[in-house]
């Protein structure tokens, strides 16, 4: 990007199983206005993301971007997870550790946190909302993965659910491996292929717990009474937008807004320029704390 990433700090954060994984943190220099966690797809990492990061922290938001356990920096157990629920709590139980509190000479409050979910990481910061609600002020949702156009074949999908039967570790690839899925752009489609982070191969039970939370989240717009910002892109080939815009029309929430990007592809922040979304997103972090 044109403009230079300031430094940000990768830090460490222990589970309650003992599985210590990393998040880069961002520090605006202005006085806080609230707090904004990312969760990442089922192949990228917070390597991708540095510059909306940057300018989100930059418009005086403090920026969190967690590595999934098993992916990105974190090499430990790489391509796996216990269960979908075990994802859950990795983020409740960082959002619960997460300072919040902010102070100048006449007034003392808590900062409101946004949890943003990209591709499949929207399903886990939906399904948040029903296991552990109330611990976020809204949801921003970019191009989430509840609904995927690309899939295993049959003759992997009978392999993986077998493996996870007798040898749960077995790994298989990801069905997102060409980069023209995520972008139209060259630079960034070769990006991703010299990317060492990426992660390209999952394990039996971390696909299979993929397809659970599906299943689960089929039950959860009920349980969604937070703001929600939805973004798409029109040109998206990795997932269905109308079965995406009707999943979140059934949320509980009232305060909802779909923004589609016409031309745009499944990864925002390799759009050029990426400022659409990035100015869509900040309007719309400004509006909740006004309101």
């Amino acid at each position: 990007m044109a403009e230079p990433t300031p430094p940000f700090t990768i830090e460490e954060h222990q589970a309650s199983d003992g599985y210590r994984w990393k998040y880069r943190k961002y520090l605006t220099t202005q006085k806080p206005r609230g707090i904004v966690v990312f969760v990442h797809g089922i192949q990228s990492h917070a390597g991708w993301y540095e510059y909306s990061c940057t300018q989100l922290a930059q418009a005086g938001y403090e920026v969190y971007f967690l590595d999934r356990r098993g992916s990105g920096m974190n090499a430990e157990t790489r391509g796996d997870a216990p269960s979908f629920r075990r994802l859950l709590d990795d983020i409740a139980e960082f959002l619960t550790a997460l300072p919040r509190t902010t102070a100048d000479e006449q007034t003392r409050g808590l900062l409101p946190v946004f949890l943003a979910g990209i591709s499949w990481g929207g399903k886990l910061v939906v399904a948040l909302e029903r296991r552990h609600p109330g611990l976020v002020n809204g949801l921003m949702l970019l191009c989430p993965g509840f609904f995927a156009k690309v899939r295993p074949t049959l003759w992997q999908r009978l392999g993986i659910f077998f493996s996870r039967l007798f040898r749960p570790r077995t790994k298989y690839p990801i069905p997102l491996n060409d980069p023209e899925l995520f972008t139209s752009s060259p630079t960034w489609q070769q990006f991703l292929r010299d990317d060492p982070l990426r992660l390209h191969q999952a394990t039996a039970r971390l696909l299979v717990e993929s397809v659970r939370l599906d299943g689960y989240l089929r039950f959860t717009p009920k349980y969604v009474h937070v703001p929600v910002l939805l973004l798409l892109a029109s040109e998206d080939r990795i997932i269905s937008n109308d079965l995406t815009r009707e999943f979140v029309d059934k949320f509980a929430t009232p305060d909802k807004q779909i923004i589609d990007y016409n031309g745009a592809h499944h990864t925002l922040e390799f759009e050029q320029p990426p400022a659409p979304f990035l100015k869509d997103m900040q309007d719309w972090l400004d509006r909740q704390i006004a309101s």
